[in-house]
């Protein structure tokens, strides 16, 4: 039984060997070693037992794993969304896989609950870094782009999560949740994965996976059209039985329509290579030589703050680029600010484009994938400029800049584009799926 406290499930599970450890534990060990093979057929027994007395699917309960809900990112704000809209007529939780500090950033939306299956906020260091190697990762790819975060440790939580559900409805927002997912969920859960970057983003060892495990789960949901037509093309007949594009809805802001008075272009999102925003300062250099009396606010945080702010500092641009930091209100930030500007480097989305248009603030975008095109109509209520290009970024910037009378008319059919990713609207195209699924889902677990 000592084992089962550290390897098992919340539940007690249907099988005599279980006393010692649960299936997925199992898993689990013999990954350490030779025997991985022993690990799936163990998976699959367990999961016929389980299916035997699996209740019918119910879609009341809803869970959605995340990998931090107290961090900042534009997936969290759009679980956030969901949850919120969710939890109007079901029990829904959060559960995100770690806590690294101790209050959300984002506001909780009423009746969501959050839990954290490893809790690392006051935990000591770890006493003999050179150990770590053996508290790595086994569950999750080390192409994962957060493999680092992952430890031996949370592969047993999840794992203990996953196989101690019974029943309801999960939703995984992150490849690797997914893909450990679709291995350890038992029959009676429906699952759905999120898919909120582009499979040409993944790394080939983890397309691979997809390709091998996501056919077992109940859906698959993606943001945008293109991605959807590149998992139709890579999964074939080994899709989910649900393939379908649902985008992310508008994150509530406070305020009205900015005045678009202020002359400030914003940017927002976490300050990593891939958000570009090293391109945007180099675009910026151009843009503030003609107009020296406008300013660039980049709001946010990471892990490139120190790297951008030399960049500010070497380029001579402190006195017109700003860089203050997280800000949880971002409506207000939008209220002073007379254009947005999206410098990524590849977006699954791109929920900040959606943020600006739902304030009647245009958009100056790379045309990168896949996102920004599917949301913006160029020339209407924004602009695209090809990736990467700095110089057309600085030409499309300064137009705007020049031109208030176009600005201002991007400006209203911004506020009409965004009516589309109302968050009833987008509540309601859950709700069908997650209706659909409850009708048809069997519990034939990896048996596929």
């Amino acid at each position: 039984m000592l084992a089962r406290v550290y390897l098992g499930a919340h539940y007690p599970t249907d099988t005599v060997g279980s006393i010692i450890a649960t299936p997925a534990a199992a898993y689990l060990g013999v990954s350490l070693g030779r025997l991985r093979g022993l690990g799936v057929p163990a998976l699959r027994a367990a999961n016929r037992r389980r299916a035997r007395t699996a209740a019918p699917p119910a879609t009341t309960d809803v869970k959605i794993l995340l990998l931090h809900a107290n961090g900042m990112g534009g997936t969290i704000r759009a679980v956030y969304n969901l949850a919120g809209d969710l939890a109007a007529d079901h029990d829904v939780e959060i559960v995100s896989i770690v806590r690294t500090r101790p209050e959300p950033f984002f506001e909780v939306p009423e009746g969501v609950r959050i839990t954290y299956l490893d809790d690392r906020v006051g935990r000591r260091p770890a006493r003999f870094p050179a150990l770590a190697p053996l508290w790595r990762s086994r569950l999750m790819p080390r192409e994962e782009a957060a493999y680092a975060t992952f430890t031996l440790r949370t592969d047993l939580k999840l794992a203990r999560f996953l196989r101690g559900l019974r029943g309801g409805v999960l939703i995984t927002t992150r490849p690797g949740l997914n893909l450990a997912t679709a291995l350890l969920a038992p029959p009676g859960v429906i699952t759905i994965a999120q898919e909120h970057v582009g499979l040409a983003a993944h790394k080939p060892p983890i397309r691979k996976l997809i390709k091998r495990r996501y056919g077992r789960l109940g859906a698959l949901v993606t943001l945008t059209e293109a991605d959807l037509d590149a998992y139709r093309d890579a999964l074939g007949e080994r899709a989910p039985a649900r393939l379908l594009r649902i985008p992310n809805a508008i994150t509530p802001l406070t305020g009205g329509p900015s005045p678009l008075d202020t002359p400030a272009v914003l940017a927002v999102g976490r300050l990593t290579r891939v958000k570009g925003f090293d391109l945007l300062i180099a675009a910026w250099e151009r843009v503030v030589a003609d107009h020296p009396g406008w300013k660039l606010r980049i709001v946010g945080a990471g892990r490139q703050q120190a790297m951008l702010a030399a960049a500010i500092e070497k380029r001579g641009l402190s006195g017109s680029v700003e860089l203050p930091g997280r800000r949880a209100d971002i409506g207000a930030e939008l209220d002073h600010a007379s254009i947005f500007a999206l410098s990524s480097r590849h977006e699954g989305f791109s929920m900040t484009i959606v943020e600006a248009l739902s304030k009647g603030v245009p958009v100056v975008s790379f045309d990168c994938p896949h996102g920004p095109r599917e949301i913006l109509t160029p020339g209407c209520d924004g602009l695209l400029v090809p990736a990467g290009d700095t110089a057309a970024m600085a030409e499309a910037l300064g137009g705007l800049i020049r031109d208030e009378n176009r600005r201002r008319a991007m400006g209203a059919k911004a506020l009409q584009t965004a009516r589309r990713y109302d968050g009833a609207l987008i509540g309601a195209r859950w709700r069908k799926l997650l209706e659909d699924l409850g009708r048809s889902t069997r519990w034939d677990g990896l048996a596929r």
